[in-house]
């Protein structure tokens, strides 16, 4: 099956789907570690298990892929189709008659494929993650996920229980030189210390921990009474675990509303004027950004082709800039809208059709108009731009110091 598809879009396949994925795993990555070094320092600060860093970032993932599947598809369409125009490929098609509606059919296949991708992710997939990434945030904060224990520091334990170790073996499930203070409503203080201790699950109890001590001593002070001290070789500390609140249920932002649930409440249930402001200002927010990845590759060939004799990849740059201006203006229009400041047909859908307006006016000048560039105005201002400064170092002093230095430097290596 594969044979039977043209040389020509075979050929258009590969070199589109090499630089996409790499675009898709650079963007991806950038936008996680970015993130990663801020959840480590709250998961630390909140004292919770390292583990939940990576299900807080596997949540947010969706939430990225938003913005990386269209940036991955227009880069990776672009420079296709810069690579075909520096190594004069293109012209060679273009002579035998390919038009750039005809090498487009490939770019499409993959553009319409990734826009149901899209679709799927922003309708179903980054709202349901985003509802997970909440609750795990709210059980990190309540200590519904469990508390790390901190190695020379007092914890408090159930408001009664205060702890303090001196070591942490075995990645944390063995504690070494123990010294606990606990109290309780009858006014009576076990002030406790041992060699070391585990912590115990309790399966027919799951509301509380048993705090196994191994050699140790116990002073009991009650009131109204002389203190006792015990000694034990090995001791069992039940320790009852607080009522955990429960977190709310989905659906306490327009951002975790599925794709018919926006629907229904934003045009058909009787909601307030603010929430169903908020409901239309995401779903046009989820439309725009779909509905925009099929324009991509239009603007992906009207950016790729330099002009004639030129290398420059001042196109990759204003691809670069088009596409996270436009999500970003997406973004205030949202948040505009659902504060109901101004309609959503005004704050998103007036910039899409601006944006697609000028897509299709530079991509009918690069494919239809006879030595057209959609951005020579501005190829012809960096190029006079780069002339001037170089100008400028040549005739400054410092400048030829610096050049001369350089050569110097370059012939002794």
């Amino acid at each position: 099956m594969f044979k039977s598809i043209p040389a020509i879009d075979r050929y258009i396949f590969r070199l589109v789907l090499m630089p996409m994925c790499g675009v898709f795993l650079v963007a991806a990555s950038l936008l996680i570690l970015d993130k990663m070094l801020k959840l480590f320092d709250f998961v630390a600060l909140q004292g919770g298990p390292v583990s939940v860093v990576f299900k807080m970032l596997a949540n947010l993932l969706p939430e990225y892929a938003g913005l990386a599947i269209p940036l991955g598809l227009l880069l990776g369409i672009l420079l296709a189709f810069r690579k075909l125009a520096t190594s004069s490929e293109l012209d060679v098609m273009r002579a035998v008659g390919l038009s750039y509606t005809r090498l487009l059919r490939v770019p499409y296949m993959i553009a319409i494929t990734l826009a149901a991708v899209n679709f799927l992710n922003v309708s179903y997939l980054q709202p349901m993650a985003r509802y997970y990434y909440e609750q795990l945030n709210f059980e990190l904060k309540t200590g519904a996920l469990g508390a790390s224990i901190k190695v020379g520091e007092f914890t408090t334990l159930a408001d009664k229980l205060a702890l303090r170790i001196e070591q942490s073996r075995e990645d944390g499930r063995q504690l070494i030189g123990i010294f606990a203070r606990l109290s309780d409503d009858k006014g009576q203080v076990l002030t406790i210390s041992a060699r070391e201790g585990r912590f115990l699950a309790l399966q027919d109890q799951p509301d509380t921990i048993i705090f196994r001590l191994t050699d140790g001593q116990i002073v009991q002070d009650s009131p109204g009474m002389t203190p006792r001290i015990l000694t034990f070789s090995r001791h069992d500390l039940p320790i009852p675990l607080p009522a955990l609140e429960r977190f709310r249920e989905r659906g306490g932002k327009e951002r975790e509303y599925i794709l018919p649930e926006l629907l229904r409440i934003g045009w058909v249930a009787d909601a307030p004027p603010l929430e169903r402001a908020q409901v239309r200002a995401s779903f046009s927010y989820r439309m725009v950004e779909v509905v925009m990845m099929l324009l991509m590759p239009l603007l992906a060939v009207a950016l790729a082709v330099p002009p004639k004799r030129s290398t420059s990849a001042l196109g990759l740059f204003v691809s670069i800039v088009m596409v996270v201006a436009y999500h970003k203006i997406n973004e205030s229009g949202a948040a505009a809208a659902a504060r109901g400041d101004v309609s959503p047909l005004i704050a998103l859908w007036a910039p899409f059709a601006l944006f697609s307006a000028l897509i299709l006016w530079m991509y009918w000048r690069i494919a239809y108009v006879p030595g057209g560039q959609p951005i020579g105005a501005l190829e012809k201002f960096a190029q006079g731009f780069g002339k001037k400064i170089v100008a400028f170092f040549k005739r400054h002093p410092a400048a030829r110091k610096l050049t001369g230095l350089g050569e110097e430097v370059g012939h002794a290596a």
